[in-house]
C-alpha cells in the first residue's frame, strides 16, 4: 500500500509525464487525423474540396503539404518519446497542439461557405476531432512539462528573444499593413482580399491579435530572464518552428502556380525565420534533454543538492 501510495504520487508530481501512454495515444491519433485530414484533401485525393478562392487554396495545398510531410511525422516521433517518458514529449506535444489549434481554426472557420463551391463541411468531423486533439495535446502537453527547465546560456536567452521580437515586427509591418491598408482604401485590387475575405480577416486576428503578442510577451520576457519566460518560449518556438515552415511552403506553392499574390521576398523572409526557429529550437531541446540527464546522473549517484 505505500508503495502504491508513492508510486501514484511520483506520477502526479510536477514536471512527470502524466500517463505516458495516453499522451503517446493521442499524439498518433492527431498524427492520423493530419495526415487523412490531408490526403483527403485536394492536395492527394481531392474528396474534400476548399470553399476558397484560387489563391487561399494555394495556401492551404502549402499548408495540406506541410501538415504531411513534417508536422505528423514530429508528431509521431512526440509519440514514440512520450512512450518513453522523455522529458521533451510533452513540451514537442504542446507545440505541436499551438500549431493544430491554429491551422485547423483556419482551415474550419477560414471558408466561403454558400457563396463558392466545395464539399469541406461534409469533412467537418475529421476536421473537428483534429482541432480537439490539438487541443488535448496542449493540455496534457502543460501537464507533462518538467517543473524545472534549465537555465539558458544568456547569448541563446538574448538570440531567441530577438527572433520572437523580429518575427512579430515582421508579421505587423512586413506582412500585414500593407495589406491592411489595401483593403480600407481600395480593398477590389487585392485579389486575396476580394475574392476570400473571411480568410482574409481571419488570419489577420490570429496573427495580429494572438501570434505576434505572445510573440512580444516571450519576447520581451526572455530579454529580461524571466523564469516563467523560459517556459513559454519552449512552446512559442515549437508552435511557431512549425508554422513557420508551413508558410514557406505556402509562399512556395503559391510562386510554383504564378499566384497573383505570391512573393518571393516573403518567401524568403518566412524561410529565413523557418531556419532560425529550426536552430533555436533544436538547441534549446539539447538544453532541455542535457538538463534532465545531469539531473538523472545527480539522483542516480546521490550527489549534489538533489541527492542530498
Amino acid at each position: 500500500m505505500t508503495v502504491t501510495a508513492t508510486h501514484r504520487a511520483v506520477d502526479s508530481a510536477p514536471g512527470t509525464t502524466p500517463r505516458p501512454a495516453l499522451l503517446a495515444g493521442l499524439l498518433v491519433a492527431l498524427a492520423v487525423g493530419m495526415a487523412t485530414a490531408s490526403v483527403v484533401g485536394p492536395l492527394v485525393l481531392g474528396l474534400m474540396t476548399y470553399r476558397t478562392s484560387p489563391t487561399t487554396l494555394n495556401q492551404l495545398l502549402g499548408s495540406d503539404a506541410a501538415a504531411l510531410v513534417v508536422v505528423a511525422p514530429i508528431t509521431v516521433v512526440a509519440a514514440v518519446l512520450a512512450a518513453r517518458r522523455h522529458p521533451a514529449a510533452p513540451v514537442l506535444a504542446t507545440g505541436i497542439g499551438v500549431f493544430t489549434v491554429y491551422t485547423y481554426a483556419q482551415v474550419i472557420v477560414g471558408q466561403e461557405y454558400l457563396r463558392l463551391a466545395g464539399t469541406v463541411e461534409r469533412w467537418f468531423p475529421l476536421l473537428l476531432a483534429v482541432f480537439i486533439l490539438g487541443e488535448g495535446a496542449i493540455v496534457l502537453g502543460l501537464r507533462g512539462m518538467p517543473a524545472q527547465l534549465p537555465a539558458l546560456p544568456r547569448r541563446l536567452e538574448r538570440v531567441a528573444a530577438s527572433a520572437l521580437l523580429l518575427v512579430a515586427f515582421f508579421l505587423a509591418f512586413g506582412l500585414h499593413l500593407r495589406t491592411l491598408i489595401i483593403a480600407w482604401t481600395d480593398p477590389l485590387s487585392l485579389t486575396e482580399y476580394a475574392s476570400s475575405p473571411t480568410p482574409f480577416w481571419l488570419v489577420k486576428l490570429m496573427d495580429l491579435g494572438i501570434v505576434a503578442p505572445a510573440a512580444i510577451a516571450a519576447g520581451v520576457g526572455l530579454w529580461r530572464h524571466a523564469a516563467w519566460a523560459r517556459r513559454v518560449a519552449y512552446i512559442v518556438l515549437t508552435g511557431y518552428t512549425l508554422l513557420a515552415v508551413s508558410v514557406t511552403s505556402m509562399a512556395a506553392v503559391m510562386i510554383a502556380k504564378d499566384d497573383p499574390d505570391a512573393s518571393p521576398a516573403l518567401a524568403l523572409g518566412f524561410g529565413f525565420f523557418a531556419v532560425v526557429f529550426v536552430v533555436l529550437t533544436g538547441a534549446l531541446y539539447r538544453r532541455l534533454s542535457l538538463g534532465t540527464a545531469s539531473v538523472t546522473d545527480r539522483r542516480e549517484t546521490g550527489g549534489g543538492p538533489l541527492g542530498a
